[in-house]
């Protein structure tokens, strides 16, 4: 992989204070989520950078080896039974450096958040909860996280306290619902401040989601 990735990025129209990485699913991009930055309805939007990652361009093996922006190899359709650790390890040191170019604006890590949908939110929370600098927030949006055992080992006292979103479809045939729910309960009995939201809907966003979203946002940058 290389050692930067490319970016789309919304820059703030006033003094840069607050920075949202933003993290595409599977076979997207950074434009995938572009669009929903004027429909979240954050107060303090004028002064977020917002940065939406492109995923580096490898093989997918559950797509017939077909070359796609992934944060990491899909090996079983069971997500969970063969895990390509080795990317999600890789993908969350490239997130660790787009993180590290914020702080090199002067940006405190309090005031930058990492939000992800599917394999973006794997990363956001992999990469989120092992950051050995506070971060100011972790949305997972129809994600799951194979990683909760190393975490456990890995974790940094520091994101404890964290607030953390997770939302999910409960028609959701691509990640499971039960995968989502299973990493949100061991998130939850290791003592992170986390809100599970759950919506009628399939492997997508939908209009009450992104209410929540932005409540959960306008809550952290006052």
């Amino acid at each position: 992989m290389s050692a930067a990735l490319s970016t789309i990025n919304i820059t703030p129209t006033s003094t840069h204070q607050y920075s949202v990485i933003w993290l595409h699913g599977l076979g997207a991009d950074g434009h995938d989520f572009e669009g929903i930055v004027p429909a979240l309805h954050i107060s303090k939007a004028s002064a977020i950078h917002f940065i939406f990652p492109n995923a580096p361009i490898q093989p997918v093996t559950i797509n017939g080896g077909m070359a796609m922006r992934a944060w990491y190899d899909i090996l079983d359709m069971s997500l969970e039974h063969k895990v390509d650790m080795t990317g999600i390890y890789q993908s969350a040191e490239l997130i660790g450096h787009v993180i590290q170019q914020e702080l090199n604006k002067g940006i405190p890590s309090e005031h930058i958040l990492l939000a992800g949908f599917s394999q973006g939110g794997v990363i956001a929370l992999h990469a989120g909860l092992r950051h050995p600098q506070r971060l100011a927030g972790i949305v997972a949006l129809s994600s799951y996280l194979p990683t909760v055992g190393q975490l456990k080992s890995e974790r940094t006292a520091v994101n404890n306290a964290t607030p953390v979103f997770m939302g999910h479809g409960i028609l959701d045939s691509v990640v499971s619902i039960e995968s989502a729910k299973a990493a949100f309960d061991e998130l939850h009995a290791l003592g992170y401040d986390i809100t599970w939201h759950d919506y009628v809907m399939e492997h997508s966003v939908c209009v009450e989601e992104i209410q929540h979203i932005s409540a959960f946002i306008n809550t952290i940058f006052k």
